[in-house]
């Protein structure tokens, strides 16, 4: 659900990935975690499934840049941190566009280098880390509105 949002996608990408493990477990190696084989084997599954699809998103997807608003004030984050569950910050990760919320998945929570997710994505690592610190922003300022808004449970 981190890549895709819409359930019903996610659960057909996640299908996909299944399908690879089952089709596939005659080329695992004992010599490597089966956690981490699967894992790869996920997380390729939703880069192949990004790339397949992303002519049409990126003749979709815009962004407006009139309504950017610097951040004036910092964001105290052990009230965001008391405040925000784990389902309420996904949530927010799922508001930011397609791309800068896969590079923050792949670089915040999954690990990878600027330069391995250029690779995965087809994009530079200069772009790669152009699309982590929008998400990073995006994310500051959507927590901070939602503690100003006194939304957060």
């Amino acid at each position: 659900m981190r890549y895709k949002k819409d359930e019903s996608e996610s659960a057909s990408v996640l299908n996909q990935g299944f399908l690879k493990i089952l089709t596939n477990l005659d080329k695992y190696d004992p010599k490597v975690p089966f956690e981490a084989w699967i894992r790869r084997i996920m997380i390729n599954t939703v880069i192949d499934e990004f790339r397949k699809n992303r002519k049409v998103r990126e003749l979709i997807e815009h962004t407006d840049f009139t309504e950017h608003n610097a951040i004036t004030t910092q964001v105290d984050y052990n009230l965001a941190d008391q405040k925000f569950d784990a389902e309420r910050l996904e949530a927010l990760i799922k508001q930011l566009p397609p791309v800068s919320q896969k590079v923050f998945n792949l670089y915040a929570i999954d690990g990878y280098s600027h330069k391995e997710i250029g690779e995965m994505l087809g994009i530079s690592d200069g772009t790669s880390k152009w699309h982590l610190s929008s998400a990073r922003k995006k994310l500051q300022e959507m927590i901070q509105q939602a503690i100003n808004a006194h939304k957060v449970i």
